[in-house]
């Protein structure tokens, strides 16, 4: 094989040092607005002009804010970076290792072409946990000794499929789906299961590696529930979900129903743009 052009090279270091310099830059402001935060909850613990009671809430306040915006920014991050295929599902064997040499459930591995597309941050990392996901709800279940999981890529797509031998009974609307489901909604996928009793199931996952075309309209605020609007407000403030579900009064799992069905009506992808719609409203 020849070698690199010099010129190329040149370009390619150049390009390398460049990203350096950025990243570099990026960490030293989160830093500083780390500090900054940190700085601003101890003045407000500190001071001897405020009681108690309003210290507390402004400090909360302060944390909550600075918590939204290091999801956002961190959710930014993860959609600008780009992770070849091979590796993303190297990091998903990573993952799953300790099962494969510890548990009695048999996994196997397709490797996914070389020649795949490379695919958007949040969707590598989304890839990974609803495969994880998928795999411990099988374990949990006990009814599988095997399961196969498969990655492809169709150039719009990157495309999963896990089959297992269990009992043929999993379907779509199972409480074990609900979180892969929800989390397959929010990346705008498609998930489908065929079952058949006594030979076992197979977990279809289609997640689309470039963004929607157009943009959903936001839901007014007169399109939400008065249990939504609720929720929403909770979720602005970067709590999860068992703290909203406890605050609420209601179940985890009725949480992530009204979080999912947010995400949809606001054309949201992440909790931390919910918040940004919120405090828009």
């Amino acid at each position: 094989m020849d070698a690199p052009a010099p010129d190329l090279e040149a370009r390619d270091g150049s390009a390398g040092r460049l990203a350096a310099a950025d990243h570099a830059r990026t960490v030293a402001e989160q830093a500083d607005r780390h500090a900054l935060t940190l700085e601003s909850v101890l003045a407000v613990l500190r001071s001897s002009r405020v009681s108690d009671a309003a210290a507390r809430a402004e400090a909360v306040e302060i944390a909550s804010a600075a918590l939204v915006d290091l999801r956002t920014e961190t959710d930014h991050q993860r959609s600008t970076l780009l992770e070849p295929v091979t590796g993303a599902f190297s990091r998903l064997r990573a993952d799953l290792r300790p099962l494969v040499r510890f548990g009695d459930l048999d996994v196997q591995f397709v490797e996914p072409p070389a020649t795949g597309r490379a695919l958007p941050g949040d969707v590598a990392h989304a890839a990974r946990a609803i495969v994880r996901t998928a795999v411990l709800a099988l374990v949990d279940d006990g009814a599988a000794d095997r399961v196969r999981i498969q990655w492809d890529c169709d150039g719009r797509n990157l495309l999963m499929q896990l089959r297992d031998d269990g009992s043929g009974t999993l379907d779509v609307h199972d409480d074990a789906m609900r979180p892969i489901a929800e989390r397959v909604v929010t990346l705008d996928g498609r998930v489908q299961v065929a079952s058949t009793p006594g030979w076992g199931s197979v977990l279809d996952i289609t997640l689309p590696l470039d963004p929607r075309p157009t943009e959903v309209d936001a839901a007014d605020d007169g399109d939400l529930t008065p249990r939504e609007r609720e929720v929403l407000r909770l979720v602005a403030t970067g709590v999860g979900n068992r703290e909203i579900a406890d605050g609420l009064g209601i179940s985890v799992n009725t949480v992530k129903y009204h979080v999912a069905n947010l995400l949809r009506k606001h054309g949201a992808r992440t909790r931390a743009e919910l918040a940004a719609f919120s405090s828009r409203a």
